[in-house]
């Protein structure tokens, strides 16, 4: 009986990785994206204006030139492309240690995270990081597997329906759809970031060697608290040195202009 649903379960998820990718990453990674680029747009902008509204907004203004100089180095990268030609930047006063970026072109950093990001280059490998995940368009993949994780357990249900050991394996094919597909691909989705913001602040003119000290201070902060790679869509702290560590052996060593923010 339980290869019998094993077997159900498979014929779920081999339904939805049948679903052809309609996009490639920055990397070369093939996507599934269901969103098109003007709603991802809108709703990164509305959410943009909900957290301005909540949250309290820092109006310093050594703080904001500092963080504003970083981000804008960044994203003159981007350009021409117009998706990318103008940023919103807003620092939060927040002792969290966290900043985000969101389609459509806005950017908020946390005041908390200016404690552990030491100098320009830290910051300059967050804001990288969080940028990278609006180039390869990373809201739009997730709320894509969404749908398609919601499509497969409908599925699943309809197949099982009637069945004494429906519930079983429905509780089952949940948990397999969070930490087998779910998760892992937060974990690419994290690692990818970290590649496509390095070259960007190096392309920009920071050190990327300093994203190495980012994450040691990263991981002092977090004091240990971090749950296990598995179980977290975020690569471990020494994973992440060590992927980024590879990465800035392949970066060209060719002099770039050096960017002077200072807070």
């Amino acid at each position: 009986m339980y290869i019998q649903f094993s077997r159900l379960i498979a014929i779920s998820l081999v339904a939805l990785s049948t679903l052809s990718a309609c996009a490639t990453s920055p990397t070369g990674r093939p996507q599934v994206l269901l969103f098109s680029a003007g709603d991802m747009s809108q709703l990164g902008a509305q959410s943009f204006a909900e957290l301005k509204k909540q949250e309290k907004i820092n109006l310093d203004e050594n703080i904001n030139q500092y963080v504003q100089c970083v981000a804008q180095a960044i994203t003159s990268r981007l350009t021409p492309d117009p998706k990318f030609s103008k940023w919103e930047v807003v620092v939060f006063d927040s002792k969290q240690v966290n900043a985000f970026a969101l389609p459509g072109g806005k950017i908020g950093v946390y005041q908390g995270l200016l404690d552990v990001a030491s100098n320009q280059d830290q910051l300059a490998t967050v804001i990288g990081h969080e940028i990278g995940h609006v180039i390869a368009q990373h809201g739009n993949e997730r709320m894509s597997r969404s749908q398609l994780a919601d499509a497969g357990l409908q599925l699943s249900n309809s197949v099982l329906s009637g069945n004494e050991y429906q519930g079983i394996a429905m509780a089952g094919l949940g948990l397999g759809v969070q930490y087998g597909i779910l998760m892992p691909y937060g974990r690419t989705d994290e690692s990818e970031a970290d590649i496509i913001g390095l070259r960007l602040m190096a392309e920009a003119g920071f050190d990327p060697k300093q994203s190495v000290e980012l994450w040691k201070n990263m991981a002092k902060a977090s004091g240990g608290n971090q749950p296990p790679e598995l179980l977290s869509t975020h690569p471990s702290h020494s994973t992440r040195i060590d992927e980024l560590q590879k990465e800035i052996a392949k970066l060209p060593t060719t002099s770039v202009r050096r960017v002077n923010c200072k807070m």
